[in-house]
């Protein structure tokens, strides 16, 4: 064993607990607070460079992370169930914490609203999902109900489940919504004729579709902030 990588061969201030207890949690860097985590490092690894491999695993992304499950992350030498369920806990928890201090407005009066709203039911999605935004004749949210699952590619959105919804849940108006994995913002032909398709039905029945959002982990795409649909 290399006893210089060890933790307890380093500087104090060079000790992630220690340094967190001195200089605050701020002045720790992404892998000194994950190697806190883990604990312990391996025979030729200390703890801090056992964390570096586990960011470099997510490509030094922590929202790359919250998209792994713990057979990926016990791809790393030194990375058993228990460190596994503990970095996936942790990130969780930061999701969480995230969506609380979010917290969802109770009227949208407009996309970003809407965004805030709906960010934290996608966030870390490696599939798509559809789902909608609710609204009485105010713009208060009556509820913020899933629609539909599907692959990394693409979700169906029915029609007839999205206004069932919407009229059981006595709405008047309704934002649509669903992710792309992939990243792109840009909405797609199918994405476009879906949304006018909805439109013009919506207009039949007295529900108005004010917007369709496109969410990524990094942020969203408005239709009617960009006059499409």
């Amino acid at each position: 064993m290399n006893t210089n990588s060890s933790i307890k061969f380093w500087a104090e201030d060079d000790r992630p607990r220690e340094k967190l207890m001195q200089k605050g949690r701020s002045a720790l860097s992404d892998a000194e607070l994950l190697a806190i985590l883990l604990g312990t490092g391996t025979k030729t690894k200390s703890a801090v460079e056992l964390a570096r491999d586990v960011l470099r695993l997510g490509n030094n992304s922590l929202h790359q992370l919250g998209k792994l499950n713990c057979k990926e992350f016990q791809q790393i030498k030194g990375i058993g169930e228990a460190k596994a369920i503990n970095i996936m806990a942790a990130l969780e928890l930061g999701r969480r914490r995230n969506e609380l201090e979010e917290a969802p407005p109770e009227k949208i009066t407009s996309s970003k609203a809407a965004y805030r709203l709906l960010s934290p039911y996608f966030q870390d999605l490696a599939h798509e999902e559809f789902r909608i935004i609710a609204l009485n004749r105010a713009n208060h949210v009556l509820g913020t109900p899933l629609i539909s699952q599907g692959g990394v590619t693409g979700t169906v959105a029915d029609g007839k489940i999205i206004f069932k919804t919407l009229i059981q849940m006595n709405a008047c108006a309704c934002i649509l919504a669903h992710n792309h994995p992939s990243g792109q913002l840009k909405p797609s032909d199918a994405d476009i004729k879906l949304t006018k398709k909805l439109r013009s039905f919506g207009e039949l029945v007295e529900i108005n579709i004010l917007d369709h959002l496109i969410l990524t982990d990094h942020g969203y795409f408005s239709f009617s902030d960009e006059g499409i649909g």
